[in-house]
């Protein structure tokens, strides 16, 4: 069950336009795939993101800096380092921010339960929204069968996926000279290859079954990229997805309602009822 919601819509800035600081005040916002220290991270249009909108509670769900390619190669533009500024500068203004670490950034998971410019640090946490339900957040890498038993090769894919933003990177300047909105080639490539398709169904799908197993009413996680609002089983399934090629964000209403928004479109893509109103429906 899906509504509109013209006053969230009317306070996202339209793409041109300059963003006004805190015009978008939510309870909550969960974040993840950031990848900083990567050349694919679209860190202008986080910083964007970031001042348009305020809230009670920001969650960083992982993969938020990435070690792997900063071993490889060092890599950390000004605007990497406004963003984590920004970051330190929610905190100062009374926002919490939690930092649940991913596999990109493990480590991270050396210092849970530590806090830095405070930010705490953790490896999953539990939100109770608005309206009463209690869930699940973390970034979701235990549920990749390819990191788990073969990092190896979970390190090539890696590779391989940076080279295919690199390739992107270059079609998409072209499209821009031609007038014509971005386009993900790896996005597009994920969700036409059948295999591809498989693997984020039943990632989505275990990731769901532990959550029902812990009591919990969903989970909100990241990691496959692809970001996704549902039910699965009677639990709420919510995937937050990436700042390196959808720009999504998953966000909570003040009266619990739960949404993502597409910040290359500035509008929500999907707006559950409370689920008072799903039980009565």
């Amino acid at each position: 069950m899906q509504r509109d919601l013209p006053d969230l819509a009317a306070l996202l800035p339209p793409v041109a336009a300059d963003d006004e600081e805190g015009a978008l005040r939510l309870r909550t916002v969960w974040i993840s795939d950031l990848h900083l220290g990567t050349p694919g991270c679209k860190a202008e249009a986080l910083l964007q993101f970031l001042r348009t909108v305020e809230c009670e509670t920001l969650y960083l769900v992982g993969d938020i800096i990435d070690g792997w390619q900063l071993r490889r190669q060092w890599y950390w533009p000004q605007t990497h380092n406004d963003v984590v500024q920004k970051l330190l500068r929610k905190v100062r203004k009374g926002c919490r921010v939690v930092f649940v670490a991913g596999n990109h950034d493990e480590f991270a998971r050396k210092y849970l339960g530590h806090s830095f410019g405070g930010i705490e640090v953790m490896d999953e946490a539990i939100h109770t929204t608005a309206d009463g339900r209690r869930l699940w957040v973390v970034h979701g890498d235990r549920f990749d069968g390819v990191i788990q038993a073969a990092k190896w090769l979970a390190h090539l894919g890696d590779w391989a996926y940076m080279r295919a933003l690199e390739l992107n990177h270059w079609f998409n300047s072209a499209r821009a000279r031609l007038g014509l909105p971005y386009w993900s080639l790896s996005r597009y490539l994920k969700l036409k290859v059948k295999r591809a398709v498989s693997f984020i169904d039943d990632f989505e799908r275990a990731v769901a079954r532990e959550a029902k197993a812990r009591g919990l009413d969903g989970v909100v996680c990241g990691h496959i990229h692809h970001a996704e609002l549902r039910e699965i089983d009677g639990i709420l399934y919510a995937n937050d997805g990436d700042w390196v090629e959808s720009l999504t964000a998953l966000a909570e209403a003040e009266d619990g309602r739960l949404f993502i928004i597409d910040w290359t479109l500035r509008e929500p893509l999907a707006l559950p009822a409370p689920r008072s109103e799903l039980a009565l429906a």
